[in-house]
């Protein structure tokens, strides 16, 4: 009896959890450049005075979904997707730099470059600042260039340069804060062959509907392990009942 409520509790666990997981795609279908999660079951024997005859399991985030997602046409001046492979180097919240495909770039208060969420974009000095400007461009390079406010229509002044690296996908991993990073702590060097697209940025790779059906299998999943924990319940109470008879 034991055995039967063991499998069935762990199999509501994980079926809670990734149901966790998918929901937290789920909610990013919408931002720009976000990279789904991918999770997988690892399991491993319970240890303890007696036969190792259980074996305990966990849900765990294994790394992310590197596929490009679609491309968003705005032909806003500063939204701009990366062509192929790479990365936009930030700087995140630890103030140490980090890398993101969301493009949909903004100028915060101060004339600060940052992303749609607030991270400081990188360029060949640090941190972009881009001063009170009637235009701007960026080039496929990651240059930025602009016309100076009141000044002639046709004196373009070349500002800085975006930094774009590609370490590889398989030496980045997540952080909390949904940025990349390298995993010996390094920091990546600018890469020349990393191509932008300007006037468009990057969408969710997340599929929508194949994380809907998901979604539903694991609330079924979870309502068929808890009809286990129900009946193994009723067949305990059925045999102290027939124990109490005999």
């Amino acid at each position: 009896m034991d055995r039967m409520v063991y499998l069935a509790m762990t199999g509501a666990k994980h079926s809670l959890e990734a149901q966790h997981h998918n929901n937290h795609n789920l909610a990013n279908v919408d931002t720009p450049g976000f990279r789904a999660d991918l999770d997988a079951l690892m399991s491993a024997p319970v240890s303890g005075p007696g036969h190792d005859s259980r074996v305990y399991s966990e849900e765990l985030t294994v790394g992310s979904d590197f596929t490009q997602g679609g491309i968003v046409q705005t032909g806003r001046d500063l939204d701009v997707a990366i062509n192929g492979d790479g990365w936009l180097a930030v700087q995140g919240p630890d103030g140490n730099e980090a890398y993101t495909r969301r493009g949909d770039l903004q100028i915060a208060d101060g004339g600060l470059l940052t992303t749609g969420d607030g991270n400081l974009v990188m360029g060949e000095a640090g941190p972009v600042a881009v001063p009170p400007a009637d235009e701007i461009e960026i080039g496929d390079d990651g240059t930025i260039s602009i016309i100076p406010a009141g000044q002639n229509p046709n004196q373009w002044v070349e500002l800085d340069r975006i930094k774009l690296v590609d370490p590889g996908n398989e030496n980045l991993q997540k952080g909390e804060d949904g940025l990349f990073r390298l995993a010996d702590g390094e920091e990546a060097e600018a890469d020349a062959g990393v191509r932008l697209v300007s006037g468009a940025f990057e969408g969710s790779n997340v599929n929508m509907v194949d994380a809907l059906v998901k979604m539903i299998d694991h609330a079924r999943q979870f309502e068929t392990y808890v009809k286990m924990m129900s009946a193994a319940e009723e067949n305990d109470q059925t045999s102290a009942q027939l124990l109490r008879n005999s």
